[in-house]
């Protein structure tokens, strides 16, 4: 039966059972797949305490439907609670990443989130935070090298938040994975896409709230925290606007442009328009430099002069530009460049 081996994958085993009213039964691990069972045409049996369902074509359609939509990471988690050595059919352990039933990674798992839970924020070392997280995308796989290979590779936490997904391959999906790996590590890359950028986005949602609602200048740290989050690892040189009200509240926090590594285009004309489109009373200016090093060039200073002169020319201030290096920024106005 070619649909064998897709619900061994899943942990299914589908056997006859010689009962003309429930021909096949199901065992194994059936919890996170039982929408899916149901949806299918099974039938839950109290009295066996077992899923049954009424042909082949039942079967197929199953195997379709966990072939062509992944578990999913709720349901997916449901699988590291399985014993060392009963991976998914009978899988065996991965040479060279830890896989169920070796001795490393024997109930490392539940010791780890253990830890977490009794220790609690900042029990956990980088990689460790990073790994714990990964135990609910990557399966089947000891997560601790793949949280190493990935703070190496970006340089830290923030920056593999920060790195584009396409990247992330590089530590989750090994080398030369055997065909009949290649859809179980495509769905491991695919989950720890959405989880960590995901991540990513909801830290920089939290820190935007405390900029949201207050005056800016009043909340310096905070804005600070928030620019360095969104902008300190980005591989290309972007500006952003943070445009104020009469209030210098918030009004709007827009990239303006993007460019290479070492320049962006700001045009004076569209910052102006922008401005009076949104009734801003002041703006602060923001970019970044990829480099690391948040010291201006004579281009910064120069082109920061042409903006502050076109907005005051129609009653708009800047209060500052602002320059994310790695871990460091230059204000202007503290700088005494802006008056």
């Amino acid at each position: 039966m070619p649909e064998s081996s897709t619900l061994a994958d899943h942990g299914l085993t589908a056997a006859p059972t010689g009962d003309p009213e429930r021909p096949w039964r199901l065992s194994g691990n059936t919890y996170p797949h039982r929408e899916a069972i149901k949806r299918c045409g099974g039938t839950w049996s109290r009295m066996a305490q077992a899923w049954h369902v009424a042909d082949e074509g039942a079967l197929k359609a199953l195997a379709a439907a966990l072939a062509g939509g992944a578990t999913g990471l709720a349901e997916g988690a449901a699988d590291f609670a399985r014993p060392p050595g009963d991976a998914p059919g009978g899988a065996k352990p991965d040479a060279g990443h830890g896989a169920w039933g070796s001795k490393h990674y024997h109930g490392h798992r539940d010791r780890l989130r253990d830890r977490f839970l009794e220790a609690g924020q900042g029990a956990l070392a980088d990689y460790e935070a990073l790994e714990l997280l990964l135990f609910f995308t990557v399966r089947f796989r000891d997560t601790k090298p793949i949280a190493k290979d990935l703070i190496a590779r970006f340089g830290g936490l923030g920056g593999v938040l920060a790195a584009d997904p396409a990247r992330y391959a590089e530590a989750v999906v090994p080398p030369n994975p055997k065909p009949e790996d290649t859809e179980r590590y495509a769905q491991d890359l695919r989950f720890t896409q959405v989880l960590l950028k995901g991540m990513h986005d909801l830290f920089q949602r939290v820190l935007k709230e405390e900029i949201k609602t207050r005056p800016l200048l009043s909340s310096w740290t905070a804005l600070i925290d928030y620019l360095h989050m969104a902008m300190q690892h980005e591989p290309a040189e972007h500006f952003r606007i943070l445009f104020l009200d009469r209030k210098n509240i918030l009004i709007k926090d827009e990239v303006q442009s993007r460019g290479t590594v070492d320049h962006t285009p700001l045009y004076p004309r569209e910052v102006v328009k922008r401005a009076l489109e949104l009734a801003a009373s002041a703006i602060i200016m923001v970019h970044n430099h990829p480099s690391g090093d948040p010291t201006p060039s004579k281009a910064d200073v120069d082109m920061t002069a042409v903006v502050v002169d076109a907005l005051k020319s129609v009653n708009i201030t800047v209060h500052d530009h602002v320059i994310v290096g790695k871990n460091r920024h230059l204000s202007f106005r503290s700088q005494g460049l802006i008056a």
